[in-house]
């Protein structure tokens, strides 16, 4: 019997809205520093915060990453927690991911800031038995854990969606900071008026 390499996926969870060249280079970046296979972005159906966020519907969020990641092979979308419905907790998305996917090893892919949050994430210990966190480095400050987390280090955006959708309000159109397709998509739909 063969024994297999196990494919390495990225996983870039987000609400992603819109989506924009951040959120883009980390995953590439991501990528290329760990000899990924692959990275998923996953758009949450509905963010497990307090502090429920606005969201736009999900069909003009995953319209908006169709077009972002065209023709690139590296990217690809994971839409369970959309099909799924309701509050999106990484434990559920990965539970469902490993076990269909056994042949593949999961790196969940999140910003430094979230590092402190580990502790509170739901089921947290049992998720680090599912997934290997990878955290990015801003500067040369690296935040305590007491969980496994993999640093690597990639360029510093200080972009937000929270930007562009202020942008698009405000009557300017944020050229450079996301796709030329997806700012189009955003226009033709009349989103974040």
């Amino acid at each position: 019997m063969r024994n297999e390499k196990k494919k390495k996926i990225g996983i870039l969870g987000g609400n992603f809205n819109p989506v924009h060249f951040a959120h883009l280079m980390l995953a590439d970046q991501a990528l290329q520093a760990l000899n990924l296979d692959q990275v998923w972005l996953m758009p949450e159906y509905l963010p497990p915060h307090v502090d429920e966020k606005e969201t736009i519907a999900a069909s003009h969020r995953i319209a908006m990453l169709e077009l972002a990641i065209e023709g690139n092979p590296h990217l690809a979308l994971e839409l369970g927690e959309i099909e799924r419905k309701g509050k999106s907790y990484t434990f559920d998305s990965l539970s469902v991911l490993t076990a269909a996917h056994p042949d593949m090893e999961f790196y969940f892919i999140i910003g430094s800031d979230m590092v402190d949050y580990l502790p509170k994430w739901y089921r947290i210990d049992e998720l680090m038995q599912m997934v290997q966190f990878v955290a990015f480095k801003r500067e040369d400050v690296v935040n305590k854990s007491p969980y496994p987390v993999l640093w690597i280090e990639a360029p510093v955006m200080p972009l937000s969606s929270t930007l562009i959708r202020q942008m698009f309000k405000d009557k300017r159109t944020p050229n450079y900071l996301l796709p030329a397709s997806v700012i189009a998509y955003i226009k033709k739909n009349q989103l974040y008026q």
